[in-house]
């Protein structure tokens, strides 16, 4: 198909950096795709991102064309380090925008989907430029920085959390609509004994389930560490402990009473088992991300969340803390939470599965799997307005 051809809708997607951006942008490609084909269009899409970006990797594991342009970050802390960073960036800056436009300019999108990070500012430039409607979807409570540049002039702001449109420029209040944030709908369709097979694991103990990222957490992977052997005497565990931590914890597996020892399962990296290991999991151990928050709640699993401090505008904690007060985790709000405040927060979840059971449910009402078909959904029919017109 031509470029500019009324049947083919052509979204030009980007977004990335992290999993927290790529995701939900990922996710929602795959609904818009659905939704396009449903109404008699054929889908075409472009992921604009950098070079280094995690959505480089994303986009072509997925079929997805990418296209990388240079991109200069803003810091906002005022160490010397981060002001040189600043300095050399600047440069960049004109550059990705140069480019943007070049690449927005030869594509002519009908849409373009926005969801955050520094690389989404010259593309949101890009589109301004062009005339072409832009679509940002934000993650956390407050606005990232990028966003909220881009929310000045996107045509629709898509929000994960209705407490967010406050923090939105008064303007752009009116262009807000609440979507949700979106996952993986593959999560969704976890199986317990699957995880059970998989890890060993019995049916007789309840399972916990830490995690600190694909790249493993420090704080909670020491912290963990410390209360090992006294919570395997009352529950088994799976600990993705990440690439770098996957020696140290296969050797204190090792070390523990034998009568222990098959109660712990330290992995280096949870994949295509993680809808499974949610199924199974009774008590989720995380930080409060915005992806995770989004997760835990659609999967209605309760959790003790460790919120990295600090985290932009603080959010992680903001996060945790909006669950709590639903009653849908218990959260370690202080900035150095011990190990033994981790093992008090398990041992009362443990112990009562009634408040495990009333956990779950607060979660999963605040969940909203339905999130990347709204996205979408927003997406369809700003590009069938670019149609129409």
């Amino acid at each position: 198909m031509k470029a500019g051809d009324r049947r083919t809708l052509r979204l030009l997607v980007t977004g990335g950096g992290t999993g927290g951006h790529t995701y939900p942008a990922l996710t929602t490609v795959m609904a818009l795709r659905d939704y396009a084909i449903g109404r008699g269009f054929d889908f075409d899409v472009l992921w604009v991102g950098t070079e280094s970006g995690l959505e480089a990797r994303v986009a072509v594991e997925n079929g997805i064309p990418f296209r990388a342009i240079k991109a200069g970050k803003l810091r906002r802390s005022p160490s010397p380090r981060e002001l040189a960073a600043n300095v050399a960036d600047m440069f960049r800056i004109p550059v990705g925008v140069l480019q943007a436009f070049g690449v927005a300019a030869r594509y002519r999108p009908d849409v373009v989907l926005s969801t955050g990070g520094y690389v989404c500012v010259p593309l949101g430039v890009a589109s301004r430029l062009l005339g072409r409607p832009l679509v940002m979807h934000e993650q956390i409570t407050a606005l990232g920085l990028a966003n909220r540049i881009l929310s000045r002039f996107a045509r629709r702001i898509a929000l994960t959390h209705p407490s967010s449109i406050e923090h939105l420029p008064a303007g752009a209040r009116e262009r807000a609509v609440v979507t949700g944030n979106p996952i993986r709908p593959h999560l969704l369709r976890g199986n317990v004994d699957a995880a059970r097979r998989h890890f060993g694991l019995s049916a007789d103990l309840p399972l916990v389930y830490v995690t600190g990222g694909a790249q493993g957490s420090r704080q909670i992977n020491t912290m963990v560490e410390a209360i090992l052997p006294t919570l395997l005497t009352r529950a088994q565990v799976v600990h993705q402990c990440g690439p770098a931590w996957i020696d140290r914890f296969t050797q204190a597996a090792a070390a523990l009473p034998a009568e222990l020892r098959d109660r712990y399962r330290p992995v280096a990296y949870v994949g295509a088992e993680l809808p499974d290991v949610f199924a199974a999991a009774d008590v989720v151990v995380s930080r409060s991300g915005a992806g995770t928050v989004a997760e835990l709640t659609a999967v209605g699993k309760p959790s003790v969340l460790i919120p990295l401090v600090p985290s932009a505008a603080d959010e992680q904690r903001q996060n945790a803390r909006y669950l709590a007060e639903a009653g849908a985790a218990r959260a370690l709000l202080e900035d150095r939470p011990t190990a033994d405040r981790l093992l008090a927060e398990l041992d009362a979840l443990l112990r009562d599965p009634a408040a495990r059971a009333a956990m779950a449910g607060a979660a999963q009402s605040l969940g909203r799997v339905d999130a990347a078909d709204a996205l979408a959904r927003v997406l369809l029919a700003e590009a069938e307005a670019v149609k129409a017109g």
